[in-house]
């Protein structure tokens, strides 16, 4: 795999998180009934990231969660066949009957992982609605699904494909395009 290019820095990815936080409160009306749900793995530090952006901006706390999709995957048996899936669990505080969950993930693609997140959600309870957030959009959709708020849409060939790195999972921070 060769690096093509980086997409985003670290100062565009906090511009990116910082817009989506206010495009949030204003899509809700603030922030009242919103639980950020991230998405094992990277949309977890994303969602932690929105909800301290958000309670500087509106001086109150939203409750955060994460969701582990494992279980959920359409692709389970192919990816178990050589070894068992590593389930961590999901972790929502507060309950979400009736609030506005917004689904964080770091990659738009296919739609299957939101899909996924979206069947975990519902089990855990039943919200008033399903919101997705994404730091980037690569188009590729499998599923009828699109997100509501996205950092950065970058279209792709098949034949490419977006990283993101996190300072929280990789020690750094950037978006990058490879050729595979």
């Amino acid at each position: 795999m060769t690096q093509k290019a980086i997409l985003l820095d670290e100062q565009a990815i906090r511009r990116a998180l910082t817009r989506i936080a206010h495009e949030i409160i204003e899509r809700n009306k603030g922030i009242e009934n919103c639980v950020i749900v991230g998405i094992k793995t990277r949309g977890i530090p994303l969602a932690k990231r929105l909800a301290e952006r958000i309670e500087q901006i509106e001086g109150n706390a939203v409750a955060v969660g994460e969701v582990d999709i494992t279980l959920y995957r359409d692709d389970l048996t192919k990816k178990t066949e050589d070894n068992e899936p590593l389930v961590r669990g999901s972790n929502v505080p507060v309950d979400i009957t009736n609030q506005k969950v917004i689904l964080v993930d770091d990659v738009l693609f296919t739609g299957r992982t939101v899909r996924a997140a979206m069947d975990a959600i519902m089990d855990i309870g039943r919200p008033a609605t399903i919101q997705l957030a994404v730091l980037v959009d690569r188009g590729h959709r499998e599923l009828p699904i699109r997100a509501d708020y996205v950092g950065k849409n970058i279209p792709t060939s098949s034949s490419e494909k977006i990283e993101v790195e996190l300072i929280e999972n990789d020690g750094v921070e950037q978006v990058t395009i490879h050729e595979i």
